[in-house]
């Protein structure tokens, strides 16, 4: 529609995004059943079992999983992994994976796992495994927030600086 902040781009050209994916948290996985006791299950079993929810969980858990790794490996595939940054943590435990306790001692436990997690290794998606592992390349979710940033603005000094460029 001629609007100026949208470029001419070829359907491939990922190298020219950014995508900054910020998660919610998720609880640690914990491997609570195996094949051979899910294969025993009938209908009721998969709706609820033990406490859980396993047909649920799985299809919630598979669906961020694949985004996540479609996009991290896609990104590494068109050597631009650094043009992708997923900030995750997989590892919450109790109320604080709970997306319904906004109690305040449960808020204040999420800004402290917040800042914790802005202090650890930009992790990447292991295509052969699909597990997050920290990318030794890349420094941490902060300075790599940071390179973000920095990128952001500079594009936007360029397209400035072009517009200003234009007679009009």
């Amino acid at each position: 529609m001629g609007n100026p902040d949208f470029f001419p781009i070829k359907p491939a050209d990922y190298g020219k995004f950014m995508i900054l994916s910020l998660g919610t948290g998720t609880a640690k996985i914990e491997e609570k059943f195996d094949a051979a006791e899910c294969s025993k299950w009938g209908l009721l079993g998969w709706l609820y079992n033990r406490g859980a929810t396993p047909i649920i969980d799985s299809f919630s858990q598979a669906s961020a999983d694949l985004v996540d790794i479609h996009a991290s490996v896609l990104f590494q595939a068109l050597h631009c992994e650094k043009r992708y940054l997923r900030i995750q943590d997989d590892e919450l435990k109790g109320e604080t994976a709970s997306v319904d306790v906004s109690t305040p001692e449960n808020l204040n436990r999420l800004v402290d796992i917040g800042k914790a997690l802005l202090k650890r290794q930009v992790c990447k998606v292991n295509a052969e495994t699909g597990k997050n592992e920290p990318d030794q390349n890349r420094g941490t979710n902060e300075e790599e927030l940071v390179n973000f940033a920095r990128m952001l603005s500079e594009e936007r000094k360029a397209r400035l600086g072009k517009e200003g460029d234009v007679e009009l």
